[in-house]
């Protein structure tokens, strides 16, 4: 490595290399973050602190379907089931999935519980 070590004249020490290095540098810096990303990710999975979800699923919610009813049909519940589990009539909910109303926050928490997911992931 073709490094120099300059000094200021305030004292400080600047490390000077070809660019040629220092991009190879970075690069490694860029892929350990990435690999530590990766390994982060599959212990949150290991744990059940994650998910994957089926491309299809993330087409829908990218097309501008409803969260909700997105994520109730990927959990495979019914509107019935979902709003009973939510302790919100199946009425208020079909609001919700169709855009007539929104939830309030804690509609929302409580529909988020129920599916085991985030409000986050709802709004």
């Amino acid at each position: 490595m073709g490094v120099q070590t300059l000094t200021t004249s305030s004292g400080e020490r600047l490390i000077v290399m070809p660019e040629e290095e220092y991009e190879r540098l970075l690069e490694a810096a860029e892929e350990a973050t990435a690999s530590a990303e990766i390994r982060n990710f599959e212990m949150r999975l290991a744990a059940g602190d994650e998910e994957l979800l089926p491309s299809e699923f993330v087409e829908r919610i990218l097309a501008g379907e409803n969260k909700v009813v997105a994520w109730r049909d990927h959990r495979g519940l019914s509107a019935k089931s979902l709003a009973e589990m939510s302790g919100i009539t199946q009425a208020y909910l079909s609001q919700i999935e169709t855009g007539k109303r929104d939830g309030t926050v804690g509609t929302m928490k409580k529909i988020a519980d129920a599916l085991n997911v985030s409000v986050d992931d709802l709004i």
